[in-house]
């Protein structure tokens, strides 16, 4: 029996609106793989692996919160320990494009993205202790972000020639940055300051997925078609 929604539900709302977008966005990203060089297919198709993941989670707990008006904590944490490493991924290989990169930064960027969301979930769900978890999760993403403005990317990125590979990068770590801040913040608001999810932080959630699933693989996709524009030109 399918179920309906409520005028003013405005969760089961923001779950479709986000649904319908990683929808949109998976077939535009996989349809983009015929607009680009050869070299800037795996950063695109890695972003659209990373939305298609999200379709799944978001349509998972679409589906629990119209069954029982709440939605427990594992359905963001299973979408994100995948969707996450992916887009670290995609950036690495993005600026691979422009020079090399190690294979050491390779797997510390998978090893340390995949334990910054296992650890959050860990104090979440009450297996860790709630605060060691949250600011064990925030070193491991401090860490990334160290990568991304100060490691060995920033410095291929700076050395390059591609114009467009410089601004996508600096779009690309921003979201890193801001957007991905929603998720330790929604974290922190839960764990430490006793706010109940009414719904509200799904919908936060949800609309994040727009600037962090959405957005980001968009921005990889345009960078792309720039950069591979501006090489053939050359």
């Amino acid at each position: 029996m399918m179920a309906v929604y409520q005028t003013s539900d405005l969760t089961a709302a923001s779950y479709s609106v986000a649904l319908f977008g990683l929808a949109a966005t998976t077939v535009l990203l996989l349809l983009g793989q015929a607009w680009v060089d050869r070299k800037w297919r795996l950063p695109v198709a890695l972003c659209a692996i990373a939305a298609l993941v999200g379709i799944g989670a978001v349509y998972e707990a679409r589906d629990a919160w119209l069954a029982g008006n709440g939605v427990p904590v594992v359905y963001h944490y299973v979408g994100w320990s995948v969707s996450m490493p992916l887009q670290v991924l995609a950036l690495f290989f993005l600026v691979g494009t422009a020079g090399k990169l190690s294979a050491g930064l390779f797997w510390r960027l998978v090893v340390v993205s995949v334990l910054m969301v296992f650890v959050r979930y860990l104090g979440e769900a009450q297996f860790m202790h709630p605060t060691l978890a949250f600011l064990i999760g925030l070193v491991f993403w401090l860490y990334l972000l160290g990568e991304f403005y100060f490691g060995r990317m920033d410095d291929v990125v700076r050395g390059s020639a591609g114009d467009y590979l410089r601004r996508g990068f600096f779009w690309l770590r921003l979201i890193v940055t801001v957007g991905w801040a929603i998720y330790p913040l929604g974290n922190f608001l839960t764990a430490f300051a006793g706010i109940a999810d009414d719904g509200s932080l799904s919908v936060a959630y949800n609309f994040a997925d727009i600037l962090n699933r959405m957005a980001f693989g968009i921005a990889v996709l345009s960078t792309a078609v720039l950069a591979s524009e501006e090489n053939s030109r050359a």
